[in-house]
């Protein structure tokens, strides 16, 4: 299946969030604008969870979490644990969490990053498949955290 890939944010990204689904869908890349749809004030965790549960459903491959900081929603986003989402700030962040953390979520702070700079992190994630090898074991782990066991 191609990457279908969701997009929410809130009110303080909405510019933001408009500007990266016309971009993606001038890549090709099939996308999903979960709201909002005006700059109306709105709270993050409804968006958040929101974008959580159409990736958990499996209605879309990948997310794109959007608010003022990008930290508001990437804590939503996360309480869903079928999401892994990653705050990400440059190309080089969006990349690791892919390559690295097999995150299927990137969350960042429109107040924080420009268009151009969350172009280049959306493009990185996309193109950056999961590394596998010794990174699966800590993949697995963050599938089934257990807080009373300390570290080997």
């Amino acid at each position: 299946m191609a990457d279908i890939v969701a997009i929410a944010s809130d009110h303080a990204a909405i510019e933001l969030k408009a500007a990266l689904v016309q971009w993606l869908g001038e890549q090709g890349v099939e996308v999903r604008d979960l709201g909002p749809a005006t700059a109306d004030s709105v709270d993050y965790p409804d968006y958040g969870y929101k974008l959580a549960n159409y990736i958990a459903s499996g209605q879309a491959t990948k997310g794109v979490a959007l608010c003022g900081s990008g930290i508001g929603i990437s804590i939503a986003v996360n309480r869903n644990p079928a999401c892994r989402c990653a705050l990400v700030s440059d190309g080089l962040s969006a990349r690791l969490a892919r390559e690295h953390n097999d995150a299927n979520v990137i969350a960042m702070g429109a107040r924080l990053i420009g268009v151009d700079m969350a172009r280049d992190c959306l493009a990185a994630f996309l193109a950056t498949p999961f590394a596998g090898g010794r990174h699966e074991r800590r993949i697995a782990k963050l599938s089934s955290p257990s807080f009373e066991k300390e570290p080997a």
